[in-house]
């Protein structure tokens, strides 16, 4: 049980910097005028929104490492916990940050919904995947066999292993930078997500993963008071890289990493509705859903934005559960 106040004080800790920090960076984001721009193609009611300061997700890309950095110095004189694959992991989630804050800077200086181009940015993510790879490889946190959740068998993939693992960290990641669409989405997501891999790591002692799974809900709330409809700060790329790359770092670190699939549903969704709607334009010159990422579509079906986020922040406790019945 001592193993879950790693988890307690890692939640409470980042939910009260994450929101000190938030409070206090929205007036500096307002006077540098990094106000977000609104594309035109998105739901009219959205461009009430233009202005509201972006890049808000500085506030836990600071407080998450600094709490787990702590807690991992703490966990190493308290128990001798080994906990590489925590510090590999957070090095990850900052990497992909960095590449959110490349991707926001000239958003926000050219005043539009643009900053680097698609290839730059999967060159880059390419980069950091495989580094993460390689390096949890070393130092034995991962194997190249790949546990079939439900089935309850592993097969070995061999090298084959890197390529599908690049392949779901990019997927996840970008993923979850779709669902950032709407307020308070991307963070009642993490959470759940968040909240599944803490349960997961009580039943089984993992120090890590309490303290990386208790960073995330803590980040993922603390930015909520101010993300919640109507929106005072949005957390751009610089915070749903980070996310995003949190919750696929917590499935490696578990060597589950499938099981994000499953917990994660909601990136699996936004993903594919994003997939099928260009897939069928460009194909037969129709459109599956009134606008994509789907959330917009339940948006454009009448939906208010508070009530796409409870049913979405529903699905996702929902499979939740269903993925702690898939756990070794």
């Amino acid at each position: 049980m001592a193993d879950t106040y790693y988890f307690g004080i890692s939640i409470t800790a980042v939910f009260l910097i994450t929101a000190f920090l938030t409070k206090k960076i929205i007036p500096v984001l307002k006077s540098m005028k990094m106000g977000q721009k609104i594309l035109d193609i998105g739901p009219r009611w959205h461009k009430s929104k233009e202005g509201t300061p972006t890049m808000g997700g500085v506030s836990f890309l600071v407080a998450m490492p600094l709490v787990s950095l702590i807690l991992v110095i703490l966990s190493h004189f308290l128990s001798g916990e080994r906990v590489n694959s925590l510090i590999i992991t957070i090095a990850f989630c900052i990497l992909n940050s960095l590449v959110g804050i490349t991707d926001d800077l000239p958003k926000i200086r050219k005043k539009q919904n643009a900053g680097l181009s698609p290839k730059q940015k999967l060159v880059l993510q390419l980069a950091i995947a495989a580094a993460y790879l390689a390096v949890m490889r070393i130092h034995g946190c991962i194997t190249t066999q790949l546990y079939i959740p439900f089935l309850n068998f592993s097969v070995e993939l061999g090298y084959f292993y890197y390529f599908f693992a690049v392949v779901l960290i990019l997927g996840v990641v970008n993923c979850a930078n779709l669902t950032d669409g709407i307020d308070g989405l991307a963070s009642v997501v993490a959470f759940g997500i968040g909240f599944f891999f803490s349960c997961s790591a009580m039943r089984d002692g993992n120090i890590s993963i309490l303290i990386i799974s208790g960073g995330l809900c803590g980040a993922a709330l603390g930015f909520l008071v101010y993300n919640f409809h109507p929106a005072k700060v949005f957390m751009g790329d610089t915070g749903s890289l980070f996310l995003g790359a949190v919750t696929v770092g917590c499935a490696f670190m578990i060597n589950n990493p499938l099981i994000i699939l499953i917990c994660g549903i909601v990136y699996v969704i936004e993903g594919a509705s994003v997939i099928i709607q260009v897939c069928v334009y460009k194909i037969c010159k129709r459109r599956v859903f009134k606008m994509a990422p789907i959330h917009h579509h339940f948006e454009k079906c009448g939906m208010k934005e508070n009530s796409v986020v409870l049913l979405f922040f529903i699905i996702t406790v929902i499979f939740s559960f269903v993925a702690s019945l898939a756990l070794r």
